[in-house]
């Protein structure tokens, strides 16, 4: 005769039941989406659904889906749609690294976790497919539209600076974080060891290369359909570097009279001091070996297609650059050059207070067509005048349109595009490029405040 069941056995296999349907239910959003988007392939199964009896809700690591199961059953009673949503929606997160967080005080945290999910709701809210498809509602619209006058592209960071310059009050904030709340972010980094996480960014980052490609080469009708996704994937495929870090390409390595501690060992300099009478054994270098810039050109394109403002704001990164102590040698070589279709100016700056000096009374000049190889001819008459003692190389901001030199030059140089778009622009094979974003510049002064790891 058959045992009967405990309470206990029967609330267990209750939640067992639970699970099951729940795991049928993360199944066929997989479908559903594949059949809609085959360009996510192999993406929509590259988390694991786990259930999780202590939350109320849905959230990711990166690797699992942990889940309660309980929501998820009355989320998928309400509307499917939004399981699906909600599954791809966590898919965002990963694909954009949006786990990648500066270190941030509380707030600045809410702020951040609220514009990762405005720029993947965004993105969803664009899909025209029946799977995904729900009502925007005219509050997100607005906000999207007001969004888009700075950015062309939404992207968390950049989103992330515009809801810091908006005033809000904590009504108006609670209000914009519950209609775009979906999942549950603290997982992202909770518990995930530092090793993980570097594996964790990498593999994303390869799926999301790879989505392009599938997106670009074999999706051409979906794709239309999905054309934010696309926008999307292509910035953050889009290589980005650190300004000073890129700055150092340009420096040299040269002795300067500058203690060098590193060089000196303080046990031989103590036990000389302690049995030889004050006298030292070993002495700190005098001199010491350095990365800095010292000889190079800076060449403005001042085309109708560059804005004053931005020009300056420009200058105005480059010049905290190299006023840092670590940047400038003592004694410099910078030739700042304004030119469209030729030369218009010719500046040289031989140290800091110059510099300064050049960024409190600039004004541009010309704004002609653009074409680089004046600047090129210039430069080149420069070296054989032998004004400079060893030109490293050559930076030349524009926004990539214009007519390049054939012939490659003896120097480095680095075509530094400011643009509104995310078109790329080709470039000679003999020159380095990169891309710098204007919000990059407008908020220089608010990123310093935050340490972006």
């Amino acid at each position: 005769m058959e045992r009967e069941k405990t309470p206990i056995q029967k609330q267990q296999e209750k939640e067992l039941e639970k699970i099951e349907i729940c795991m049928e239910i993360w199944k066929t959003a997989k479908e559903e989406l594949y059949l809609s988007m085959r360009f996510f392939d192999v993406i929509l199964n590259r988390m694991t659904c786990t259930p999780n009896a202590n939350m109320h809700g849905v959230g990711t690591d990166g690797t699992f889906v942990y889940f309660s199961p309980d929501a998820v059953i009355s989320l998928f009673r309400n509307n499917r749609v939004k399981i699906n949503r909600m599954y791809l929606h966590m898919i965002f997160h990963c694909l954009f690294l949006h786990f990648h967080m500066p270190g941030m005080a509380e707030k600045q945290r809410e702020y951040w976790n609220l514009a990762c999910d405005i720029v993947v709701e965004s993105i969803l809210d664009s899909l025209n497919f029946r799977s995904v498809r729900s009502y925007v509602p005219p509050y997100r619209k607005n906000l999207y539209k007001k969004l888009r006058e700075e950015h062309k592209v939404l992207t968390a960071k950049g989103v992330y600076f515009s809801l810091l310059s908006m005033e809000f009050t904590d009504e108006e904030f609670r209000k914009m974080q519950a209609e775009f709340w979906v999942d549950d972010h603290s997982f992202w980094n909770e518990n995930v060891p530092p090793d993980k996480r570097v594996e964790r960014e990498r593999q994303w980052k390869e799926d999301r290369e790879k989505l392009q490609t599938e997106m670009e080469t074999f999706g051409k009708d979906p794709s239309e359909d999905a054309r934010e996704v696309l926008e999307q994937v292509r910035v953050e495929n889009r290589n980005r570097y650190d300004y000073r870090k890129f700055l150092r390409k340009f420096a040299v390595l040269k002795e300067e009279m500058k203690i060098d501690v590193d060089s000196f060992d303080y046990i031989f300099y103590c036990y000389g001091m302690e049995h030889y009478g004050n006298m030292p054994l070993i002495e700190p270098q005098e001199t010491k070996e350095v990365h800095k810039v010292e000889d190079f050109v800076i060449a403005i394109d001042t085309s109708m297609s560059c804005k004053g403002e931005l020009v300056k704001k420009i200058l105005e990164e480059t010049y905290s650059v190299l006023s840092e102590s670590e940047s400038f040698f003592r004694k410099v070589h910078v030739h700042i050059l304004q030119c469209d279709d030729k030369v218009q100016s010719d500046v040289l700056i031989t140290n800091e207070n110059e510099m300064k000096s050049y960024m409190e009374n600039f004004e541009i000049k010309g704004h002609g067509g653009t074409d680089f190889r004046p600047v090129f001819a210039h430069v080149n008459e420069l070296i054989r005048r032998k004004a400079f003692h060893r030109l490293k190389g050559l930076l030349y901001f524009t926004d990539g349109y214009g007519i390049y030199p054939a012939k490659r030059p003896l120097y480095d140089t680095a075509f530094i595009f400011m643009k509104e778009d995310y078109q790329d622009v080709d470039v000679p094979v003999w020159a380095m490029k990169l891309i710098l974003e204007q919000e990059d510049l407008e908020n220089a002064d608010r990123k310093a405040e935050i340490t972006w790891t």
